[in-house]
């Protein structure tokens, strides 16, 4: 009623748009600034002797606004928090007012914010935290205190921390508790928590009738996690309720918003009081105001300030509000006087249509509207000035920066800081916000009950109401799942695993299966899962498969059994040959080792013909050294010395390659001959994709839509078969007849199938890694107890000595089925021949350019003028003698240009003496 009053009100006011306009001087001797809250309340209290305060500091000091005098209007709006408050702005503005300070509550704030708007003057609110204040709804709605959005991050942060996922919300159903709640949901539901219950409590009149009921309801609901964002004058209250229903003992939570620590802190008689019994063990949060001297100062001054400013109720404790509330008139002084320096003036707008109106005590004729308001609101939001409570400065979305709180714990008859939160380094220890030097997130915790113990965060309700599981009613594979004919009970592998993970709890579960499935086929899973997601039941045990597209709506547990799928053909055993021994090797292993050793011979050969005599003779004979040192090597009984570095160089590499090829050889010839063989014309999975078989799978089974959407074979290939029998049949049939080439299934089952059917076998690897979990609701806390359960049993052998009770294997099975011994492949070995290959390559580039070299220094200078087919001739002459001969050929060659040389020298000497002669 009151906001359909208001938007009448406005409507009318802008209905005649005629204005008259008058202004102050640029610099006036005072500045009008209106204050609105609630006098009596614990923030009002402060936060009024605070704005005097600071309104006389402004005043003093000569360095700010130059003279101009701030005169301030503070109105008490009691405790209500619509209609007083909105009469009270109303009258602020009959009075030229810049600006207003206030209002406390976020209620109000959300109504005066649109008379703001309206008459454009900046409402700059030291106490209203509601985080949809700052929209671009209110645009000259300015928050000078941290917004309830980064403490609901800090909550959020701090339950997450405890890793603990349902939350309840106890909250006053207005404004300030509806958006706070709902922010915290947002922050939780960011990292997969929730707010499971919403408990609302009426703002205007709260009972203890009222707190009680809602209390009850909330005793009897499994999460124990409680968030209470409320007022201060309403606070204790819930709590003395909620101990008074032995609601604050262990096992719970409460974690309070920043409305205890400002009740603390404004009353510290509480702590000696009855009481502090009924806050004992709790969690809150206090906005953190960093150490300066300013602020020590204030502090120390703060009973003499509150006597002389309140005689009345004074001397009272400071809390943080009263900073806030100081800081927020700096805040404006150091706008107006930034306003004034660029020329600002204070305008005023008359809207001379609401004579009409004229009448009465409340003159609304005389409401005028701030021209330069948005000046005003500019200058603002650009301060950024150190003040009691730290640096004051506007992020881009309207709110304090560097928001931070301190996480405090209740304890005994005081309080304990336990850690901080800021939204640069979320939850952390150390000496500020800012400066983290642990990641351990907090320190430790008093709980309620006087307990170190993390509280678990939640229990089963006490409605009487056992937990729903739905279990599949399968007809094959009974060994995991069965129920007992003429009875609900169940039995079998998977809820034998289930019973006894539920024993290790330390907490009772009341349970009851329901089964699902007709009985005459097997139950599609999906369906089942699905039960969970819509909320009929609360959670499935048996052989279910844990799948990517099913983690997206249930949660699971450990898996408690490895299953993968695999393939399961039928298989004969390979007969032994006379050619048994060529097995090891494939036939391109064989032919490209037997290229090796003729091309290994050959280049030996070539490296050692100039230089050994055993590599020398006729083409036969050569020939046939060349097979015999090649093949000889195999066994190392080459009786062919090698001379030549690059032959010995050839030959270590070749006889190194040929050792590993012979370990090879002889041990998988060794398996071959003494392990049984066993082979089937399915190699795998790969070689079924690629054919068009028939492919059986057990019906209701995930294995239809991986085949089809991962290994994209057509469906038209699939057999649904329903039982091992089917199987059996389906297998013997064959594809020619009706029945199918394989099975695809999970090894649980097919291990099983195997254990008495030793004429088939699994074939191939299993091209899976896929486990069987007991299936929750999303984010169930009863899904990470039962995984710690499930390892527990792994632990202490309980898991294999179930798994042994229901799953033994025969010895047909025990191993599975053995596919024929891989045969040796030309990829494991390519390296090997590469590095021969390189070392006969690079062994005959050397030998090549070594002899055109010498064969370069060998020709004469008469053969320079031969042609290239004789010098090629002359050239494979000069290759094809032994190393000696060249030698001495050289050599002989040498000699004989030297005796000739002295010849004609004798014959010049000869001739001279015979010329000279003269007879005597």
């Amino acid at each position: 009623m009151t906001k359909i009053w208001l938007l009448f009100l406005l409507i009318f006011y802008h209905a005649f748009p005629s204005k008259g306009i008058s202004s102050i001087s640029t610099r006036p001797r005072t500045v009008n600034v209106g204050a609105l809250m609630s006098f009596n309340s614990t923030v009002g209290r402060v936060a009024k002797v605070a704005i005097q305060a600071a309104v006389d500091d402004v005043n003093s000091d000569a360095t700010i606004l130059n003279g101009t005098e701030l005169k301030i209007l503070m109105l008490d709006t009691k405790l209500s928090t619509g209609f007083l408050g909105i009469v009270d702005s109303l009258r602020l503005m009959e009075n030229d007012t810049v600006a207003i300070i206030g209002p406390q509550y976020s209620v109000m704030a959300h109504v005066i914010s649109h008379i703001a708007n309206e008459m454009q003057v900046p409402l700059l609110s030291f106490a209203a935290t509601d985080p949809t204040l700052t929209s671009l709804q209110f645009p000259y709605f300015v928050r000078t205190t941290q917004s309830d959005l980064y403490q609901m991050t800090a909550v959020a942060e701090i339950v997450d921390h405890f890793q603990w996922r349902d939350v309840i919300a106890i909250y006053i159903d207005d404004d300030h508790g509806r958006n706070g709640v709902s922010v915290l949901g947002d922050k939780l539901a960011e990292k997969r928590g929730k707010i499971s219950h919403k408990a609302t409590l009426n703002p205007g009149n709260i009972t203890r009738e009222e707190i009680n009921s809602a209390l009850v309801k909330i005793a009897l609901m499994q999460s124990r996690v409680i968030v209470l964002h409320i007022y201060p004058s309403f606070g204790l209250d819930v709590l003395n309720v909620a101990r008074s229903l032995n609601m604050m003992g262990s096992g719970y939570v409460w974690i309070a918003t920043d409305w205890l620590s400002t009740l603390l802190d404004s009353n510290p008689s509480l702590f000696t009081t009855q009481s502090i019994n009924d806050i004992q063990g709790l969690i809150t949060l206090r906005m953190y105001t960093p150490e300066s001297e300013i602020k020590r100062k204030f502090s120390s001054s703060w009973n003499k300030l509150s006597k002389e400013k309140d005689p009345v109720e004074g001397p009272f404790p400071l809390n943080t509000f009263g900073f806030y509330a100081y800081d927020t008139v700096w805040v404006l002084a150091s706008a107006l006087d930034a306003f004034f320096r660029s020329g600002g003036t204070l305008s005023f707008s008359n809207d001379s249509s609401l004579n009409m109106l004229r009448g009465g005590s409340f003159e609304l004729d005389s409401m005028r509207v701030f021209l330069d308001g948005e000046k005003l609101l500019k200058r603002i939001l650009e301060v950024n000035r150190s003040g009691l409570t730290g640096e004051m400065m506007f992020g881009q979305d309207g709110n304090l920066v560097h928001s931070s709180y301190e996480v405090i714990n209740v304890i005994g008859s005081g309080i304990r800081r336990i850690g901080y939160w800021s939204e640069t380094s979320g939850l952390h220890t150390g000496e500020s916000p800012n400066h983290s030097i642990s990641g351990d997130g907090l320190y430790g915790v008093i709980w309620p009950g006087q307990t170190i113990q993390t509280p678990r965060g939640w229990v089963f309700s006490n409605n009487g109401k056992p937990l729903r599981i739905g279990v599949p009613l399968r007809i094959s594979y009974r060994e995991f799942v069965s129920r007992t004919e003429g009875t609900e009970m169940f039995g079998g592998y998977c809820i034998d695993v289930f019973t006894a993970a539920l024993s290790l709890l330390p907490y009772p579960v009341p349970y009851k299966f329901f089964s699902f499935g007709d009985g005459k086929t097997n139950p599609p899973n999906a369906k089942l899962l699905n039960k969970i997601n819509i909320g009929e039941l609360d959670a499935v045990v048996g052989d279910i498969t844990i799948t990517t597209n099913r983690t997206k709506i249930v949660d699971f547990t450990q898996p408690y059994i490895e299953s993968g799928l695999v393939v399961v053909a039928p298989i004969r055993k390979m007969k032994s040959s006379a050619w048994a021994f060529l097995r090891p090797f494939t036939p391109m292993m064989w032919f490209v080792t037997g290229m090796f050793f003729l091309v290994v011979g050959a280049v030996v050969w070539i490296l050692e013909r100039r230089l050994n005599d055993e590599f020398r003779g006729p083409a036969r004979r050569q020939f046939v050294t060349i097979i015999w040192f090649s093949f000889s090597t195999l066994f190392f009984s080459h009786r062919e010395k090698t001379v030549s570095t690059l032959g010995r160089l050839v030959l270590i590499i070749w006889l190194f390659v040929v050792l590993i090829l012979n370990s090879s050889y002889i041990a998988s010839l060794t398996s071959i001959l003494t392990v049984e063989q066993l082979s089937s014309s399915v190699k795998g999975i790969e070689s079924l994709a690629t054919s068009d078989e028939r492919i059986g799978f057990l019906s209701g089974s995930f294995a239809e839509n991986y085949l089809t959407e991962e290994l994209n074979i057509h469906r038209s290939r699939l057999v649904p078969l329903n039982s091992p029998s089917e199987y059996e049949k389906a297998l013997k049939d064959g594809a020619a007849n009706g029945g199918v080439t394989a099975i695809i299934d999970e090894r649980a089952y097919m291990e099983l199938f195997l254990a008495t059917r030793c004429e088939y076998g699994i074939v191939g690897q299993e091209f899976t890694k896929m486990g069987w979990g007991f299936a929750f609701p999303r984010d169930s806390p009863l899904a990470i107890d039962m995984s710690t359960a499930i390892l527990k049993l792994s632990e202490n052998g309980d898991l294999e000595r179930i798994h042994d009770k229901w799953l033994t294997r025969s010895a047909c099975s025990s191993e599975g089925a053995k596919q024929g011994i891989d045969r040796l492949e030309l990829k494991s070995f390519w390296g090997l021949f590469l590095l021969s290959g390189i070392a006969c390559f690079v062994a005959l580039l050397c030998y090549v350019a070594r002899m055109v070299y010498r064969f370069s220094r060998h020709s004469n200078t008469n053969s320079q003028g031969s042609s290239h087919s004789a010098r090629l001739r002359s050239f494979f002459t000069f290759v094809n003698e032994r190393e000696e001969e060249d030698k001495h050929m050289s050599k002989r060659k040498r000699t004989e240009k030297g005796s000739s040389g002295r010849v004609a020298h004798h014959e010049q000497l000869d001739a001279s003496t015979l010329q000279n002669y003269t007879p005597g």
